[in-house]
């Protein structure tokens, strides 16, 4: 199973969840592999390239399933047409975050430092997302704040944690524990559909004052090479299924802010085009281009 992130983040916590309950049920070792780098443009052509025979499988995240066909003027992978969608997997909630030495507690006193400092600030992202949070809330307000890319989610939590970035847009399972410790402040939750466990956090819309700003979680999904035979999808698909419908998992990742979800490969191929009509609009109005 293809992870297109560091170990540690999000999409490799889910897939390795998945990929030990799978070895257990079948009796067959499942390897997790990660493969980091170039906006998940790595990992996704090694999964599109692989033998559509069942034995490899990829924990894509949104952007590389959505965001990339629109950011890049080629791709060495078709994100609609090379790969058998199986399952979503889980969706994820950001938070806005910023060390406790900051000394900001609220979005409103971010906003206003901005302002204040205009380009003066910096926030970190380990996904396009992520990037994509920030530049639609940074407009919305109408701050200037400098993006610095991250590999993955931990490294963005490690800029903040060594002064390379003032505020970040990161997973709030990999943040939780930084929270606990108080060496972290969740300042906002990006969108108002999140678990219990994040219920002392304001949504983004909320703590800024702005009603019309957009909800936006992270989703995970998992695909085959295209052209892998329907009878394996539905094989592995029915076991994702039933993996993540366990009571106990379901609440062990809603406590992390980690919400496993579950469909059909024909709901989860819809979901990817409508998916892909939205952020097409975002990413055109925004200019963003990576290449």
């Amino acid at each position: 199973m293809i992870v297109p992130f560091p170990a540690g983040g999000p999409s490799d916590i889910v897939a390795r969840i998945i990929g030990q309950r799978m070895s257990e049920d079948w009796g067959q070792p499942v390897v997790i592999e990660n493969r980091p780098g170039a906006n998940t443009i790595i990992g996704a052509q090694a999964a599109a390239k692989a033998p559509a025979d069942g034995y490899t499988l990829f924990m894509a995240i949104d952007s590389t399933l959505v965001m990339n066909q629109y950011l890049y003027k080629s791709l060495p992978y078709d994100p609609l047409s090379d790969f058998a969608p199986i399952s979503l997997t889980a969706k994820t909630v950001s938070v806005l975050a910023v060390s406790t030495g900051s000394g900001l507690s609220s979005v409103k006193e971010l906003i206003a430092r901005a302002r204040a400092q205009p380009g003066k600030l910096n926030y970190g992202a380990g996904t396009i997302t992520a990037q994509l949070m920030g530049h639609l809330f940074h407009r919305a307000a109408g701050i200037d704040i400098v993006y610095v890319p991250f590999k993955g989610t931990p490294e963005t939590v490690n800029g903040l944690l060594t002064g390379s970035v003032d505020l970040i847009y990161a997973a709030n399972q990999i943040v939780t524990p930084l929270i606990a410790s108080g060496a972290v402040r969740a300042l906002a939750k990006l969108d108002h559909d999140a678990p219990p466990s994040m219920a002392d956090i304001p949504p983004l819309a909320d703590a800024a004052g702005l009603p019309d700003l957009e909800d936006i979680s992270v989703w995970l999904g998992l695909v085959a090479p295209r052209g892998t035979p329907k009878p394996i999808v539905k094989k592995v698909h029915d076991e994702v299924a039933r993996i993540l419908a366990d009571p106990a998992l379901k609440e062990k990742s809603e406590r992390t802010g980690n919400t496993p979800v579950t469909s059909t490969p024909e709901e989860f191929s819809a979901f990817i085009r409508k998916e892909a009509e939205r952020w097409s609009r975002v990413i055109k109005e925004m200019n963003l281009k990576f290449d």
